[in-house]
This record gives C-alpha cells, structure tokens and sequence, in this order.
C-alpha cells in the first residue's frame, strides 16, 4: 500500500514538532522519536517549556517509578493547576482578547468567549460552586450537553480542586447514577435539555431521577432551552441565579502532579463501568502534547472534535486546545440537521481549521453525496482527525479527497480514556498510508507483540506498551486490582491495551480491531474490519458490522450485519453476492458464513459500532452495559435475526 500524503513545507515548517526539534537539537524526526522514548525527561521537559506550561511550584524529579511502572509518580513535587495552564496563564502572553471558545448550537445560537471572557466565567463559576459546598477533592457530575456552561464548569471543578464527572448526555437515568453513586458525587450539574434533530430533549427529569438513586443531594441547572422542568427548592439550583450572586472570582487552586482532576468512566462489558482516574499533570499535558505534535494545533486555530462530554474526546478537545492557546469549538446537535452540509456549513462558517469524526460519521455522510460539501468553501480546514474505530479504505479516501481536498492530512489516532489520548497517531514529517497511522505518538514506547510477548513486524499481534508515560490513568476508581489485571496481566511490566496491530516494513501501522472482536477462523486470525470494507465494497452495503461465531471446524465462522445503501432491497440473491464479494477480496477461506440484513447497527452517540453487542445480541447472550447506545432498538432486529 502506497501512501496517499505526503509531507511539504507547508506543514513541516513552523509546526510545533520542528520547534521542538531545533531545541533539542536533532536533526530529524525519527532522531526525535528516538530520544523521546530513550530519554523521556528531556523529551518532556522541552515539550512542556515549548508549550508553556506555567507550575507553581517547578517539578524536583521527572518519575518515581519505586512502586512499578503500573503506579508512576510523575513530576515529583511540582505543583499546578489545569485551569490555571488552559486559561489564567494566557492572559498574561498577550492572547486576553483571542478567541478561547466558539459555541453554535444546533438552533443556530452563537456564543463566543475570548480568553478574558471565559477566565472571568470559570472563576464565577468555582465561586459558586463553593458556595454551594464544594471542596478540594469532591467529585461533581458533569450530565450536560456541548454547550459553553460544559466547559466553563470542567474548568472552574479543576480550579478549586474538585474531581470532575464527566458523563455522556444521551445517557439514560440509571447509567448517570451508577457513575454519580461510585463517584460519591457531591453534586450534579445539569441543563433543563438540549435540542437534537429539532426536538428539544429534556435532561433534568433524568438528572432527578439519576440524584434520587445516587443519593446526590444537590443539582446545579443551566437554562438550555427555558423549558419548564420539575425543581425542588433547596435541592435544585438555577445556574444563572449561582454565578448572580458571585461577587468575585475564586482563587485557584494550587495542585500536587498526580492530584486527580478527572473520573471518567468507560462501559464494560458486564459488571459495573470502569472508573478511570487522571490527574492535574497528566490528561491535559498528555492531550496538548498530542495536539502539538500530531494535530500540529496552533494559536489561533479553531479545533472542532464531533464528540460529547462524556467521551475521552469531549474533555481532551477542550483542555487540550486551551492549553495550546487555540479556539475550541462546541456543537450539541445532530452533525446532519436541519440538512446534510451542516458540518460543512460550520466549517465555513467560523473558520475552522481542525476537524476530528469517526469513520462511522463519515459512512453516514457519504451517501448524501459530495454536493453538501461542495456547497461551502472549505480550504479553511488544515487538519483532518480520526478515531474511534478502524477506517474502511473507500470512505478513508472519500474523506481525504472530498472534505480534505486532497491535501489536508488524515491524522488517524488510536489510544484511549486510560491513555489519556493516543498510543499510535500521524505526524506531518512521514508520509502517510490510507487507514493507518505513520508512527507511535512521541513518548509512547509502543510495540506489537506475538503470543510469546515477543516485538514483531509484519504480523499481527497484540498493541503494547512496553514503558510508562504521563497520563496514563492513576488506576481505576477504588479498585486498583482490576486496573493490573486489565493492562498489567499479560506480560510483566508491559501495558496490553487490547487492540491487535500490525507494523509493516517501513514502518507504518495499522489497527485490526479490539482483541475480543478479532476472528480465527481456521486458524487465521483477522480483524472485523479487513471483512467490513470488503462487504462494503459492494455497492449495495452502505455499512457492515462482521463477527464471529463458533463453529465445530473451522473454530470461529464471520457473520455480517449488513445495512443496505437506498435502492436495494434485501433478498438470497444479494446477501450471496455481498459473500462472494468478501470471498474475492479476502479468499474464500474468509467468507462470511451468513450475511444478515438489518436497519441500522448499535452505535455510540460518537458513532462508534459497538460490535460486542451485535455480537452477545445475535447469540442471544448477556449484553451487559448498554446504556453507551444512541439506538439501543438497533439490537432488537439483531436478536430477531437469530430465531
């Protein structure tokens, strides 16, 4: 495979990467790979001087590895504040009057906040929240959606000292109380609702119910829609009528490194979701980082991530692109409504010059066409971002070539919420591949490993880390076992993540699919997505979604979920063809053993497949946590497809 970008002065010169060169004196980037990894301290000291993080109190060693490399101390003895870095400092640095946040909602609303303008909201804002009982280190939820108040109260919950909560807003009642009850959280902030495709959505009956069975005493309220909502004095509190009565700002909070800032939960496949915990000098730092050296993030670029609070992305796109001292933009509605070219129409619009969705979103755009794009001048847009799930080569280049020109880089990212950002990304000093990814991020010691946990090139094996970084997450909320035996089991002192991978000759890698989704079928082991772009190269399958299934011989058999593009209709005939077009690209060996036809398939408001509930779904097994789904009726014609 032949790469589709490749680097130009346009990009190279002036980026963060090649300022970070010239300071630690290397001559190229793989020189600069190298000693990020081989010696990490200086890597990370020059990274955070280049981006200008202020301590309050400077840091006196980089790591204290004394308790294993499960359970790092970073920056032993500094002292600082993630508001502080994103907001406080830029007003000094001459950026008071930029642009620190651009919000639309999907009504079309405006609102727009220059760095004076949201430090003087985030200190309102910790202001109240003290004076409605909140102290260092309590936890408050954070159920809202991308509006200008979710930013505001992330911020002014680190600047006292507080742990934030951040939960997805399409959640239903119970999956916010799971996470408020194992946060013990002292208080929820909330809205009365927020618009999607048109409708307005009321949040606080749900917020109420989840506050009664998590026993959350108090509710703070944003005023979305000014829509009449149940509220009970003394309990509930008007956001406008808290920040009204603040008479002055309230200072920060000066924070030890590994003082945690942030519990951010991720569904497991049963039992309760896992609790991540992340830390003043880890998250944010590691999400700058990355935006630096691979989004190539400058001031006074705009970055837009399509994501929601409650997804790793919704809270790294905001610190990550204030700390950089760029423009974070927020949306709260559907990426298609009221037409097709509203992402475009956004783009034009502000000026945007990053844009981060999920090869899902871009399948679904496809079949609009490319005249919605054509419709908006988007030679604005520098960067491309991806992640979620592997990419599908056709919508990767309809992507590349219809939103990006043809020039804009795709930077594919793989990590994680436990790795606060990425693992395996793109640089725009290496050409790049479709669907793949041209490094491991600087700093990221990452390997494939066979069975063996040997490092391996040219074949697929389990993606590894084989050192700790900063931002990995301090554990897991109050169970510090089950964080070892999720990434520290496999092999000792090495971090499986649980995604296969595959790194080629020249150096380039690419994803297969989370290790529980991969197939071995006949012995040959192969991601779910090598067999969904071959289903999809059919022109009848707008989208497909493959698993496995036991079988007496060959062990594991493909099953795809199939949904069909307009103008088809479902019969024998078309699923044989859509077999025989996967047999042809990948040989018959690996042809699905059934193609089965549904509406729609189970995603993440982020637009992620969740293929572990197609899977327990179809075999009619425990699906577990499902409260992560936007169309949870997706799961309903899959079980049906097994009678």
């Amino acid at each position: 495979m032949k790469p589709v970008w490749y680097p130009s002065p346009a990009y190279t010169q002036g980026s963060h990467l090649e300022r970070l060169m010239q300071r630690l004196g290397v001559a190229d980037y793989d020189a600069l790979y190298r000693l990020s990894v081989e010696a990490m301290d200086r890597f990370w000291a020059a990274t955070l001087e280049e981006i200008g993080v202020e301590w309050f109190e400077p840091y006196q060693a980089f790591v204290d590895l004394s308790r294993g490399p499960a359970w790092p101390e970073w920056f032993v003895g500094g002292k600082l504040n993630l508001a502080h870095v994103a907001v406080t400092q830029h007003l000094a640095r001459g950026l008071a009057q930029q642009l620190a946040l651009v919000w639309e909602g999907e009504d079309g609303r405006v609102t727009r906040l220059t760095y004076r303008e949201l430090e003087r909201e985030v200190g309102h804002a910790a202001a109240a929240l003290k004076n409605l009982g909140v102290e260092k280190g309590d936890r408050v939820g954070l159920f809202l959606p991308m509006i200008p108040e979710t930013a505001i109260a992330a911020l002014a919950i680190a600047r006292i000292g507080a742990i934030l909560v951040p939960i997805f807003s399409g959640y239903g009642a119970e999956a916010v109380a799971t996470r408020l009850k194992d946060a013990d959280a002292k208080l929820l902030v909330t809205a009365d609702g927020f618009f999607r495709r048109g409708r307005p959505v009321a949040m606080k009956p749900v917020a109420d119910e989840a506050a009664r069975l998590a026993g959350t005493p108090k509710t703070l309220v944003v005023k979305r829609l000014g829509i009449e909502v149940p509220f009970e004095a003394g309990r509930d509190v008007w956001w406008e009528e808290a920040l009204g009565e603040v008479r002055e700002t309230a200072p920060t909070e000066p924070m030890g490194s590994m003082d945690p800032f942030m519990l951010i939960y991720t569904s497991g496949t049963t039992g309760r979701p896992k609790g991540t915990v992340h830390y003043h000098a880890g998250f944010p730092l590691k999400a700058a980082q990355d935006m630096a050296h691979l989004f190539d993030l400058r001031r006074g670029e705009l970055m837009f991530w399509f994501t929601d609070i409650g997804w790793m992305m919704g809270p790294w796109a905001i610190f990550g692109s204030l700390i950089l001292g760029a423009t974070v933009f927020l949306y709260e509605g559907a990426p298609d409504y009221p037409g097709p070219d509203r992402l475009w129409a956004m783009i034009e619009r502000h000026g945007i010059t990053h844009l981060g969705i999920s090869p899902t979103l871009v399948r679904a755009l496809m079949p609009h066409g490319t005249e919605p794009i054509e419709k908006h001048d988007l030679t604005g847009l520098r960067v491309l971002g991806s992640t979620g799930e592997p990419w599908n080569p056709e919508p990767y280049l309809w992507f590349f070539q219809h939103v990006g020109r043809g020039e804009a880089p795709i930077i594919n990212y793989s990590g994680g919420t436990e790795v606060s950002g990425g693992i395996l990304g793109n640089v725009v000093f290496r050409p790049i591949k479709p669907t793949g990814f041209n490094t491991a991020v600087p700093g990221m010691k990452a390997a494939v490993l066979d069975d063996e946990g040997r490092p391996v090139v040219g074949q697929v094996g389990e993606l590894a880390v084989l050192a700790p970084w900063p931002g990995m997450t301090k554990g897991f909320w109050r169970d510090p076992e089950r964080y070892e035996r999720t990434y520290w089991s496999r092999f000792k002192d090495v971090w499986v993540h649980g995604d296969w991978a595959m790194l080629d000759e020249e150096g380039h890698w690419f994803i297969l699919g989370r290790s529980d989704d991969t197939l071995k079928v006949a012995g040959k082991r192969i991601g779910p997505a090598e067999i969904e772009s071959a289903a999809v190269a059919h022109p009848a399958v707008k989208e497909a979604g493959a698993i496995g299934v036991p079988h007496p011989v060959k062990g594991e058999v493909p099953v795809v979920f199939v949904v069909l593009n307009p103008g088809f209709e479902p019969d024998e005939a078309l699923a044989q063809a859509i077999i025989e077009k996967v047999a042809e690209k990948l040989g018959k060996p690996l042809a699905p053993e059934r193609v089965v036809f549904v509406p729609d398939l189970p995603k993440t408001r982020n637009a992620k497949v969740m293929r572990r509930l197609i899977k327990a779904a179809y075999l009619g097994e425990e699906t577990g946590d499902t409260s992560a789904l936007e169309n949870p009726e997706a799961l309903e014609a899959i079980k049906k497809a097994r009678e």
